[in-house]
């Protein structure tokens, strides 16, 4: 159990962070939040409809509604699910990452409302994911592009999954289809992606009629053999909800075993190197890879037995006052959380402020209040 004291420096953290959130969310509004170049902007009407980070704000909209009960936040969130229609409409530009994007925007609505337009969509959604399924190489294809991407999978999926599983359950029959996908994807990571040591790959690309692999690239971190730690958050996060949506006590085991590599490479008060096996210099980090380990910390903590619960609550807190330091609380800026790392060769997506970083932080929060913000999580 967190101790008193570490609760009470969450709940006072949330409302340092829901207090920054209510003042962004009138002037972003329903629009879609990234970054570029380390300013914060709105994306409105001239988006990118289809980008894998358009469900991050209306999901801190929906969390935020929880919280506080503010219909503002709920007319937000509608607005931006309302626009990603278009996403479905246009077809082409979607990719797997349409987990993230119907998840956090359509299954946080109907699980909070009921509106069935949301259920719809949000399977429309799971529909879409289960296509992308290889059965004969058993893994979700994660990009529509390029020769060898389009016969390949990355470890982001593994967040993805969650959709699949909420699918099962809210078809107009439980339908199992969508878990033996969900848990296929995961078998096939597990197998691959996940070295002895707990480090893991970023890109993997499989003969499409065998399953074979026949590549492995460096995607976001230093190179193919580096340890990317927002990768590495990707998979103790999603194969937590794994083992919390389909039972399968491997997955709590891969997400331990991640999260103790992690751990492991985490520096006393400071946040996560962007790549734990990048050389010294130059030092980037990631406070994305914090928030979102954090997130997967505190659900590997509820589900392993009492005696093993100290050492993830432990670093799940540690990771929460590193991020507090990093956290932008200026009235007049439209930033959260800063040093967010993007991609380890791509200098102006280095310590950056990333709205899946708040998203994970805000959610982090609200899960130390009362067990709040479990959109993907679905036991």
């Amino acid at each position: 159990m967190f101790s008193e004291k570490d609760r009470q420096f969450a709940a006072d953290f949330l409302e340092r962070v829901a207090k920054k959130v209510s003042i962004m969310a009138p002037q972003i509004g329903g629009n879609f939040p990234y970054t570029t170049n380390g300013e914060w902007h709105p994306k409105g009407e001239n988006a990118d409809i289809s980008s894998w980070t358009n469900a991050f704000w209306p999901g801190m909209l929906w969390l935020m509604y929880i919280k506080t009960g503010d219909e503002m936040y709920k007319k937000f969130a509608n607005e931006c699910e309302d626009k990603l229609d278009r996403a479905l409409d246009e077809f082409w530009g979607l990719h797997h990452d349409v987990g993230f994007m119907w998840s956090l925007s359509a299954v946080a609505n109907y699980k909070l409302t009921e509106n069935d337009r949301s259920r719809d969509r949000a399977l429309h959604a799971a529909t879409l994911l289960a296509g992308r399924f290889n059965p004969a190489a058993k893994f979700i294809r994660a990009w529509n592009y390029g020769t060898t991407y389009t016969n390949s999978a990355i470890i982001d999926c593994m967040m993805n999954l969650p959709l699949l599983t909420w699918a099962e359950k809210y078809s107009k029959e439980p339908d199992p289809r969508y878990s033996h996908i969900a848990r296929a994807h995961a078998d096939t990571v597990l197998r691959t992606f996940i070295r002895p040591d707990g480090s893991v790959h970023h890109i993997i690309a499989y003969d499409r009629d065998t399953g074979d692999v026949v590549d492995r690239i460096g995607g976001q971190g230093y190179d193919p053999d580096s340890s990317w730690s927002r990768g590495q958050a990707w998979a103790i996060y999603g194969y937590a909800m794994a083992y919390l949506n389909l039972g399968d006590e491997r997955y709590l085991d891969a997400a331990k075993k991640v999260a103790h590599y992690f751990i492991a490479n985490l520096e006393p008060g400071k946040l996560p190197l962007m790549d734990f096996r990048a050389p010294q210099e130059p030092v980037y980090y990631d406070s994305s890879a914090a928030s979102t380990a954090v997130c997967g910390l505190i659900e590997i903590a509820k589900a392993v037995p009492e005696f093993e619960k100290p050492m993830y609550e432990r670093a799940a807190m540690n990771l929460l006052r590193v991020l507090d330091e990093n956290c932008n609380y200026d009235e007049n800026e439209l930033v959260l959380l800063e040093n967010g790392s993007g991609a380890y060769h791509a200098e102006t997506s280095i310590h950056r402020p990333f709205i899946f970083g708040d998203y994970y932080l805000l959610e982090s929060l609200m899960k130390l209040h009362g067990n709040d913000g479990r959109f993907t999580i679905h036991n």
